[in-house]
């Protein structure tokens, strides 16, 4: 690396690190502000105040289960985002593909897509719990129905993108429909689902949270809505900033899958 593009390196993380660096300083002053004049205050705890709150959770096991409650928390959550968002993913994939390979199954399913994509995830949550229970199924099956249609009319956009000229040349040369759509157009179209998913994360998140908050005896979201009667905002804060660090880490890890694995799709970007 030149002397050049290390300093626009430094440069840019520099830039990239200044707004959450006044958003801490910010909070800080503001909770110094309230403290100062009120020692009780919930709204905008300190530092420490969080750390004495947080350290119960992280470090030391529940007198009832003997789990650590936050790691706990963490897996759960992360456990059911993962599973719902990969089956999403994946059934996106294939819908997303076939349907914008072979007319006849975009004109049947097409308007049916459009329709589903169109229903409140959150609106059929308690239809969710009411016919499948209130163990996992339920709430990977919530991510799954808000974040699948999305990634299949993605997965088909990207699909009728790809110039019919590539799929007739395949086609003169021998190929079959079936090596067309898993060797010529599904390599193409990859790329294009891990960009989707990265930006369908912030949504399976939210339905993560509503479910975990309405009906659960762990995860992220049951904690935050659990200690909320209390206002334990030292509580509820560092488990929203965990929560965000969870996601900015997956869209960082898809990025980097993306840049390693696709190189070609962000040079056509740039």
């Amino acid at each position: 690396m030149t002397p050049d593009e290390r300093r626009e390196a430094l440069l840019r993380w520099t830039l990239g690190l200044l707004p959450f660096v006044v958003l801490a300083a910010v909070y800080l002053w503001a909770s110094h502000l309230r403290l100062e004049a009120n020692a009780e205050d919930k709204l905008l705890p300190s530092l420490p105040r969080m750390w004495d709150a947080m350290r119960p959770l992280v470090f030391e096991p529940d007198p009832r289960t003997g789990d650590y409650l936050f790691l706990a928390d963490t897996w759960a959550s992360v456990r059911r985002i993962a599973i719902g968002v990969f089956a999403a993913a994946v059934a996106g994939l294939f819908t997303g593909v076939n349907m914008g390979l072979r007319r006849r199954i975009k004109d049947t399913f097409g308007p049916f897509l459009t329709f589903v994509s169109l229903v409140p995830p959150l609106a059929i949550l308690p239809i969710l719990f009411i016919a499948l229970g209130v163990e996992e199924f339920s709430k990977v099956t919530l991510i799954f129905v808000g974040v699948y249609p999305l990634i299949a009319r993605d997965m088909l956009l990207a699909t009728e993108q790809i110039p019919q000229e590539n799929l007739v040349k395949a086609l003169t040369l021998g190929a079959t429909r079936t090596g067309i759509t898993y060797r010529l157009v599904m390599p193409q179209v990859m790329p294009q689902l891990i960009d989707t998913t990265r930006l369908a994360l912030g949504a399976a998140w939210l339905f993560l949270i509503a479910a975990e908050a309405i009906a659960s005896t762990e995860g992220l979201g049951y904690r935050i809505f659990l200690v909320r009667r209390y206002l334990a905002m030292d509580v509820i804060l560092p488990y929203v900033a965990w929560i965000t660090l969870l996601g900015f880490a997956s869209d960082w890890l898809l990025r980097l899958w993306l840049r390693r694995r696709f190189r070609w799709y962000l040079f056509g970007q740039s």
